[in-house]
């Protein structure tokens, strides 16, 4: 055990000194969870009293492992709310190999920006939400935010085709001249990719590693504690993931990808951003601002 967490924690050459005060921690942790699992499986006399003990103190481990994996900030509402993902072992997982993957390439976005879209709205004041698949994987652009890059980079294509629509469906809408949608995000607009980081230029390298459970958890509690959302599935990949949506709960509005290679296909001409206001103010919601930009 002790020499498969020292290998996993030094594969990486770039790794620093400081890592060998975590990885301690990480052994300790381990091995208090290992002891626990055998004695649990020895059928030993015990007390109530002791198991319940053994096993509060295996979950605080456990919690206390996560959390120095989880990058931060996290809002605080997100973490009240769907915090008992990070205890669970696909996250520790994830956390595990998203980190390796830093110290040995380029990952975007950068660690403090992984779960910026938490930080910009309270879970329980989300009212729509947009589907992504997962970050740009070019330099200076992925924030957190799904289709959204930082200033002064330039709108990427699916973007500018965003834009586009809006122009033709929202009236006084005008280009912004950069691609950070921050400011809908304020507003309750969930910008939501379904994987949270991507090696540079390779997208889609980090598919596969547990984002994906985490980010249905993610739709999963929006559909079943919040009512009237609007759910705006662009692409057959959003619409996939937007199964678990309960539509006699919510709105879903769906059409092809703003890609330029599918954006004709559906997309242009969707008005999906009237209509979403408009089944905002039939729930009783304060519509988006869109040209709040």
């Amino acid at each position: 055990l002790i020499f498969f967490l020292y290998s996993k924690h030094f594969l990486c050459k770039r790794q620093h000194k400081k890592n060998i005060k975590n990885t301690k921690l990480y052994i300790y942790i381990y091995i208090y969870i290992y002891i626990y699992e055998q004695v649990s499986g020895e059928n030993m006399q015990l007390s109530e009293e002791q198991l319940h003990q053994i096993e509060q103190n295996r979950r605080a481990a456990l919690e206390r492992l996560a959390s120095r994996n989880v990058p931060v900030p996290v809002g605080e509402s997100w973490r009240r709310q769907i915090g008992t993902e990070f205890t669970k072992p696909y996250f520790t997982k994830l956390m595990s190999f998203v980190t390796m993957e830093r110290k040995c390439f380029t990952v975007y976005p950068s660690p403090e920006q992984v779960f910026y879209c938490t930080t910009l709205c309270a879970i329980e004041d989300v009212k729509v939400v947009i589907l992504g698949q997962d970050p740009y994987h070019h330099p200076g652009q992925a924030h957190g935010l799904a289709f959204s890059v930082l200033r002064p980079k330039p709108p990427p294509p699916s973007l500018e085709n965003i834009f586009t629509e809006l122009k033709e469906d929202i009236v006084g809408f005008g280009h912004p001249g950069h691609g950070d949608l921050t400011e809908w995000a304020k507003q309750g607009v969930l910008l939501l990719n379904s994987v949270l980081t991507v090696r540079a230029h390779q997208p889609t390298s980090h598919e596969g590693q547990g984002w994906e459970i985490f980010t249905d958890a993610v739709v999963l509690w929006l559909s079943r504690n919040l009512n009237g959302l609007v759910f705006l599935l662009w692409g057959s990949y959003a619409q996939r993931k937007g199964r678990v949506i309960d539509r006699k709960r919510h709105h879903v509005l769906e059409t092809s990808h703003p890609s330029p290679y599918s954006a004709h296909l559906g997309f242009s001409g969707c008005r999906h951003f009237s209509k979403t206001n408009i089944l905002l103010k039939a729930s009783g919601k304060k519509p988006v601002d869109w040209k709040a930009l």
